[in-house]
């Protein structure tokens, strides 16, 4: 992994106040760049409109060349020396030089290049109105040119609060690039307007419809394979009456001919941890070995097995095993391949403190010695997300319970071995099944949080929303828009939300337009389904509300992109220990308005970093991305993500520019999508992202430019050596008291119920939970007050 800069010096010149006050005047379709030739004079030895600019540590020169591409000179940037960082000619960042661009417009950026280095690219920062100049994205890597030669590209929209930009040539390697002979237009938009092909309501809000034939597995898992099929792990499905049977199952599902291939699955994977490897095949990671005991003085316990799902052949193969067993364990792919796992429960039932790494020179679990070990608990479903340098951002979204202790979020450097403290995360201890997401596109490296609760104290699930931007020197969360509410089915109908009244279980899938559906969950612990669907723009940062999924989607839900853009939603366990085996599929507005650009062709399908590949399309596209396909399960995808590829254009031919950072876009199998201008996507097409052995993720530059890099939060190494973390049995939020071990009668009931005997068992009842086996002698829900074994029974209610 990556070791970050440590410090990220850009030396650029701030509008002053004064500027800032100049009205900007609209683009034209002229060339918007001044001087684009550097053949006017300015100062600093730099021609007027350019300024030398760059960071980190690096011997470098800067020299106007009479070896031009036309007339008289050229630009060219020397780096003889280089640690980190990078330098680079810029267009100047004043009111005076930096061109004028309107929000949601793209613009072609043009250039003639010479280069003696691969380590170049076009890189481009913006103007915020409100937050001044900032970097904003690399658009395109210069390949090694004896040669002058054209480079091309197109910006991403212009965000919300943008009125200008600035952008240059970027060298961060040794070596030299002269340019010349720069442009930029404005992309003209002959855009049909939409036509609605559903009903009015449909084409706003989109569509929901419930498949005729159910999903025949109790699946929790959901990884969607790169042949378009997707993978439904149930192992056990939270039956113990299977698990005792030694029926493990797992189905792949074809969403072509909406088929149900039943897979023989060799242990109970239920409650596991999943990604794809590079090479497309399924690692799942630990499991479950054994239920809590009926006393409740043994909780969930995971084993150490490790297998691998083929695709091709459609079976599961084992691994060697992991050094702890991790039920509940997080799994984050690296940047060269690895992936690293975290949390869960050992076969003893007690925390796993051990951090495990899987090899992908060695195709196997590393020695615990040769793993870097902090010693920390990181809980049940840790979500760690890879940022673009290589370290992992916990988010603050987990499992069952209270957070970590401290702010409940943090950045881990794996080279280090540090943890980091990130503030701003509100009401740490009710993000219990939230969901996070790194939002569209991760180039903007910005994290979006979403709701959650406390199965421990049961509270109203919380409507809080929280966007932390990693780019940031020194980022925090801050407060993102309240989730819109939907209704909630407390038991005896469909009823308004109210007040703070929230959701947990929460689903959030990219979609192809670049926005987030989250959809599903549920009030409180294991009841209460909350109908409620929206989708975030994090352009805007605003949720619109649209159709909700008529199923009920809480705990063991899950939902996912299909290759088609469509988002299928499966699963739901509530605490009675029933299974809900409807599967419902989301159609989106943009799929209800006409017409589909189609990607015709794609030249190569095995794509390398830095490379710009070339595709066609039937019709003009504003965007490309690459979407990484889901593997999902309890709220919990850390390594979805939604990667820009900037265009450059001729006609229906379009080169797409690829990142040359692996820890953007880790390697693997992705969907590529091409979206119109009205944000109507193709179907995907499947590619597949490797890079040559010289360009590892430690030595790929990330382009950093103050990211992350001036932490202010506490800062703790490896703790003291320890085998296990203490866990209550209880940690589910379930009472093993009453009931088969399937069953969830809460620890702590809502706090609408009253704490009697006959208000619990009328909540129960309400829930359809039926009659239930008291475990033992102890009562500590006062469930059985006649003592016959019994809970809620007739002899139970007329007590208090």
């Amino acid at each position: 992994m990556r070791s970050r800069s440590r410090t990220a010096l850009l030396a650029v010149t701030g509008l002053t106040t004064g500027l800032l006050l100049t009205a900007p005047q609209p683009a034209s379709a002229a060339n918007l760049v001044k001087n684009p030739g550097f053949e006017t004079a300015g100062g600093d030895d730099m021609p007027y409109c350019w300024e030398k600019s760059g960071w980190g540590d690096n011997d470098f020169t800067f020299e106007t060349v009479a070896d031009a591409h036309s007339g008289s000179k050229a630009m060219k940037v020397t780096l003889t020396r280089r640690t980190e960082g990078d330098r680079k000619a810029l267009i100047t960042e004043t009111a005076e030089c930096a061109p004028v661009v309107s929000v949601g417009k793209q613009y072609d950026l043009g250039l003639w290049y010479k280069s003696t280095t691969p380590d170049t690219s076009i890189t481009l920062f913006r103007h915020d109105m409100a937050a001044g100049w900032q970097y904003w994205t690399d658009l395109k890597t210069l390949q090694t040119a004896a040669a002058w030669t054209e480079a091309t590209v197109r910006t991403p929209e212009v965000p919300a609060g943008t009125d200008r930009i600035a952008w240059g040539v970027s060298v961060y390697g040794t070596g030299s690039v002269t340019t010349d002979d720069y442009t930029m237009d404005q992309v003209a938009e002959p855009v049909p307007d939409p036509e609605c092909t559903g009903t009015a309501e449909e084409c706003a809000d989109g569509r929901w419809d419930v498949l005729p034939t159910q999903n025949p597995v109790r699946s929790m898992h959901s990884v969607v394979l790169n042949n378009g099929k997707v993978l439904l792990i149930a192992g056990s499905g939270n039956s113990e009456e299977m698990f005792e049977a030694g029926t493990f199952t797992s189905a792949v599902y074809d969403p072509q001919n909406g088929t149900y291939k039943q897979i023989p699955t060799p242990e109970d994977m239920f409650c596991a941890g999943h990604v794809q490897l590079k090479d497309g095949r399924v690692l799942v990671m630990s499991g479950n070995k054994g239920y809590p005991s009926a006393d409740g003085t043994v909780g969930y316990q995971g084993y150490k097995d490790s297998y691998i799902f083929d695709p091709v052949t459609e079976t599961y193969s084992r691994t060697n095993d992991m050094n702890d067993g991790h039920w509940y364990p997080s799994a984050t792919i690296l940047g060269n391949g690895d992936v690293i796992s975290f949390g869960g429960l050992r076969e003893d039932s007690t925390g796993s403190v051990t951090a495990e790494r899987w090899s992908d020179a060695e195709q196997k679990w590393l020695e615990l010695w040769k793993v870097n070990q902090t010693w920390s608990y990181w809980g049940l479903y840790p979500s760690m997300i890879l940022m673009q340098d290589g370290r992992l951002f916990y988010s603050g979204s987990h499992v069952f319970g209270n957070n970590i202790p401290g702010t409940g979020a943090a950045i881990y450097d794996y080279d280090a071995n540090t943890v980091t403290q990130v503030p701003g995360l509100r009401n740490k201890d009710e993000r219990d099944q939230s969901a996070s997401v790194l939002l569209p596109p991760a180039q903007d490296q910005k994290v979006l949080t979403l709701g959650g609760g406390n199965i421990d104290s049961n509270p109203d699930a919380n409507r809080l929303t929280d966007v932390i931007d990693l780019k940031q020197p020194n980022p925090s969360y801050v407060a993102g828009p309240p989730l819109p509410q939907g209704t909630v089915d407390l038991g005896a109908g469909k009823v308004a939300e109210t007040g703070d009244q929230g959701k947990m279980y929460v689903s959030a899938v990219l979609l192809p337009d670049g926005k987030v559906l989250e959809t599903g969950g549920a009030l409180h612990n294991r009841a209460d389904p909350v109908y409620e669907s929206s989708i975030y723009d994090p352009a805007t940062g605003t949720f619109d509300p649209v159709a909700a999924d008529p199923e009920e989607r809480g705990y063991h839900s899950s939902a996912f992109l299909l290759p088609d853009g469509r988002v299928m939603a499966t699963g739901d366990n509530p605490g009675n220990g029933s299974w809900n085996h409807d599967v419902s599929i989301y159609t989106p507005p943009y799929l209800l308005k006409g017409e589909r650009p189609t990607i015709t062709s794609v030249i190569d399908t095995e794509w390398t970093y830095g490379d710009t590949q070339r595709i066609t399309v039937d019709r003009p596209i504003a965007k490309a991305e690459l979407i990484r396909p889901a593997a999902v399960t309890h709220s919990s995808d850390p390594n979805q993500r939604f990667v820009d590829l900037p265009l450059s254009v001729d006609g229906n031919n379009v080169d797409l520019n690829v990142t040359s950072n692996p820890n953007l876009a880790p390697p693997g199998w992705y969907m590529l999508f091409a979206v119109d201008a009205n944000g109507v996507p193709s179907v995907a097409k499947w590619v597949h992202l490797d890079g040559p052995q010289a360009l590892s993720a430690k030595d790929a530059s990330a382009h950093v430019h103050a990211f992350a890099d001036d932490l202010q939060g506490e800062v703790t190494g490896p703790g003291r050596k320890r085998t296990a973390q203490k866990v209550a049995p209880t940690v589910s939020g379930c009472d093993r008291h009453y009931g088969s071990a399937n069953v969830c009668v809460p620890t702590d009931f809502p706090p609408a119920v009253k704490a009697t005997t006959k208000a619990r068992c009328d909540w129960l009842k309400d829930n359809d939970y039926g009659r239930l086996k008291v475990n033992g002698q102890d009562d500590p829900l006062r469930l059985d007050p006649d003592r016959d074994g019994v809970a809620c029974g007739k002899g139970d209610l007329g007590r208090r």
